[in-house]
């Protein structure tokens, strides 16, 4: 009949347990030994009252260290149905503590405020360290390497440190391409863009790509050939047109007004159908005509600024957007991850129409920043760098006809002359073969294995590639003038095929067998000249143009990371 509550030595007292719980350092220990307990030695138990019904099922927490005097055990209690109340107190400290722990622990002090966050935060809480930022970057093989990039870091940086690991040769012709596979879309990042940014902007399906891009810098060599005369006007009348040298000029110079004209097709949002509108693009913006050719302000309309946008190619192909032709580019909001209902789809007549409004954009957008980028190169050349490989680039001018039959060298002036001095070096590279097979290398009757694979080596030989294969790696390492490959041709097996690009259009040419003496050449011009291989055949044609089109002049190679 006694109502007074007996504590029994089975009984824990709940606030000797938070007491004590409070005063550890860690709550972790205690769940650790909790788990242990309950794992190890404590097997569930179930307390059923006097109606027969099965009241919770528990399992005995540890009992508490406490300076109390609990009351001697007595068989005639039972465990307190109040019991799970202490489970509930634990399960809620645990609450507790998972949302404290991280303002629990203790602030770093930032001993360099001012380089830390752009606030200037003196201290750095344990949520605001810096994660460093490891994009992937591909090669055109689809190998991909992690390369950790710092906040600070720019796009010919990492270039630099790709050409260096993978033993290439720096001649500032390497990209790093960000490429959107599900948008099919993609652009070269300008040497001075910094990475991260950019990164952070891209989805989880997009990366980097490491690949050559010969355009780069090539309208500062040639402006004439990126830049139409009718594509090209200027918003302040003059008297006279700018003379051709100024051309560059007036894109550079900040406070000229230059624009590019001309007709675009453009695709309607959410819809397949395109429309043909005459566009303007200036250091403001893209603007569209609404009525004919009218530049008058109230006809115009804003497509896309500069400033906030960058423009890209579309490697999707003509039939993913039903596009009227195959020159098609983007542009696209640099800011956030963008939907394909805000890019901005376009297409032009043909590839110098696309490419000159492509390189506008640049030029308009970066303007001076190009330049320095073209030439710092060239200026840091003796400058020692981590990132560095000796330059060894060849210019063509410095490539001349010599006459080395006197006593003295002489230089060819006559063009005739220089011909066929060339032809006469091609003669004398195949008695030189021929005199090697008869002073002890293989029987002309059996030719050199080595002259047959010796090509397979050289980075501008690429195999077995179908043409479609050939025109997409010219396409993608900019189409300039002397971009060449090799590859086995798909309609002779005993042909190669040199593909070419000349005034930004692809050609192709056979390079056929043939058989004299016992010995195999390969000519381009059905026989006239003949190379015991291919490296002298490409050797010639880098020196002399021939029957080409212009001399061979960059090598359109793949690397693999």
């Amino acid at each position: 009949d006694d109502m007074h509550p007996i504590m029994s030595e089975d009984d824990v007292d709940l606030e000797a347990l938070v007491n004590d719980m409070a005063s550890l350092s860690s709550y972790e220990s205690i769940y650790a030994t909790c788990g242990t307990q309950h794992s190890d030695s404590a097997p569930l138990l179930h307390s059923t009252d006097g109606n027969g019904l099965h009241g919770n099922r528990v399992a005995p927490l540890p009992r508490a260290p406490s300076n109390k005097v609990s009351a001697p055990h007595s068989p005639a209690h039972k465990l307190r149905r109040s019991q799970p109340m202490h489970i509930q107190a634990v399960r809620r400290l645990q609450e507790e503590e998972l949302q404290v722990r991280p303002a629990s622990l203790p602030a770093i002090p930032n001993p360099f405020p001012e380089l830390c966050s752009p606030s200037g935060s003196p201290v750095l809480s344990p949520g605001s360290l810096p994660q460093p930022s490891e994009p992937h970057v591909f090669s055109e093989d689809g190998v991909g390497k992690v390369v950790e990039v710092p906040a600070d870091m720019t796009a010919r940086d990492v270039c630099q440190f790709l050409v260096y690991r993978n033993h290439c040769l720096d001649d500032n012709c390497w990209s790093l391409v960000e490429h959107h596979s599900l948008l099919g879309l993609e652009r070269c990042l300008e040497d001075h863009e910094l990475v991260v940014p950019v990164q952070a902007c891209m989805s989880p399906e997009s990366k980097f790509l490491f690949r050559k891009n010969y355009a780069k810098y090539e309208f500062f060599r040639n402006p004439l050939n990126f830049f139409p005369e009718q594509m090209v006007a200027w918003c302040q009348e003059t008297n006279g047109s700018i003379p051709q040298s100024q051309l560059l000029q007036n894109f550079l110079n900040s406070s000229s007004c230059p624009e590019i004209q001309g007709f675009l097709y453009m695709k309607d949002t959410g819809r397949k159908s395109w429309k043909k509108l005459y566009m303007f693009l200036r250091r403001s913006g893209l603007y569209c005509s609404t009525k004919g050719m009218s530049k008058e302000p109230r006809h115009l309309q804003l497509l896309s600024d500069l400033e906030d946008s960058n423009i890209f190619t579309v490697t999707t192909g003509r039939k993913m957007h039903n596009a009227p032709t195959d020159y098609q580019f983007c542009i696209k909001p640099s800011k956030g991850r963008t939907e394909q209902k805000e890019l901005k789809m376009l297409c032009a007549e043909d590839e110098q129409s696309r490419t000159c409004w492509m390189t506008a954009f640049r030029l308009l957008k970066f303007g001076i920043l190009l330049y320095q980028n073209y030439k710092s190169p060239h200026q840091r050349k003796t400058a020692i760098s981590n990132f560095t490989t000796p330059v060894r680039s060849v210019s063509e001018n410095s490539l001349v006809a010599m006459d080395f039959s006197g006593r003295t060298g002489r230089v060819i002036d006559n063009p005739v002359e220089a011909q066929s001095a060339a032809m006469e070096e091609g003669h004398t590279w195949r008695k030189r073969s021929q005199r090697m097979n008869v002073l002890g290398s293989p029987s002309p009757l059996h030719p050199s294995p080595l002259s047959s694979v010796i090509h397979r080596t050289q980075l501008w030989f690429h195999g077995r590639i179908m043409r479609e294969e050939s025109h997409r790696m010219i396409t993608q390492q900019g189409q300039v003038d002397g971009l060449f490959l090799l590859r086995d041709s798909q309609s002779n097996p005993k042909a190669f095929v040199l593909t070419l690009c000349h005034h930004q259009k692809i050609k192709h040419f056979q390079i056929l067998p043939f058989e004299e003496d016992g010995q195999v050449f390969f000519s381009l011009d059905d026989g006239s000249t003949k190379f015991t291989d291919l490296i002298h055949l490409v050797e010639f044609y880098q020196l002399n143009r021939g029957v080409l089109p212009c001399k061979l002049k960059h090598p359109c190679t793949m690397v693999a990371l």
